[in-house]
């Protein structure tokens, strides 16, 4: 899966949530996790509410007048690797078991 466009800000993402860091990349991975934990993606439970809106601030508070054309940017890399995923696992039968990029079962 570490092949897949985005795969780097997902996985950073989900190892700051699972360590309770409040990154961009955990905003971002925030945002998409109905439709990650959807691809077997173990997105932890209590993820903040509205990150979209806490992505947002984030990236102005680092980036400024920039915060806009960054956070597209993050989304639509976002998008690309769970639409990537939803077609590399399309067709396969039994439980979706992802990993990460050191081997390791994603849920893990």
């Amino acid at each position: 899966m570490n092949h897949l466009p985005g795969f780097e800000l997902v996985s950073a993402g989900l190892a700051d949530l699972k360590r309770r860091v409040l990154s961009p990349n955990a905003y971002l991975v925030a945002v998409g996790a109905p439709r990650l934990r959807r691809l077997g993606i173990d997105v932890p439970v209590d993820v903040p509410e509205q990150p979209e809106l806490a992505l947002y601030r984030e990236l102005r508070d680092l980036e400024g007048d920039a915060a806009h054309g960054s956070y597209l940017a993050l989304v639509r890399r976002l998008e690309s690797f769970e639409r990537a995923l939803e077609r590399e696992l399309r067709g396969q039968t039994g439980p979706v078991r992802p990993r990460l990029g050191d081997g390791t079962p994603a849920d893990r």
